[in-house]
């Protein structure tokens, strides 16, 4: 399989809080990358297109939008 992403991406395993207007929903970070993320949550239903991406752990606080939906997981772009 040939590689097609812009800058490659790392495995990880952080938690995480998507946080939009109306609430927030917590996540884990399954990869990431200078460009974007996959995340894992427990519920696909109520999350936005566009919303921060909040990782406590690293101090990161990302706005992003979202670039693909697989059932509990999504890929993320960094605005």
């Amino acid at each position: 399989m040939v590689e097609t992403r812009i800058e490659p991406r790392y495995r990880a395993s952080k938690a995480a809080t998507i946080e939009f207007v109306d609430g927030a929903i917590d996540c884990m970070v399954r990869d990431l990358s200078i460009t974007g993320a996959a995340l894992t949550v427990s519920h696909e239903i109520g999350i936005p297109e566009k919303f921060r991406l909040v990782v406590h752990s690293d101090g990161l606080c990302l706005p992003c939008h979202v670039i693909w939906r697989r059932g509990y997981r999504l890929g993320v772009a960094f605005d």
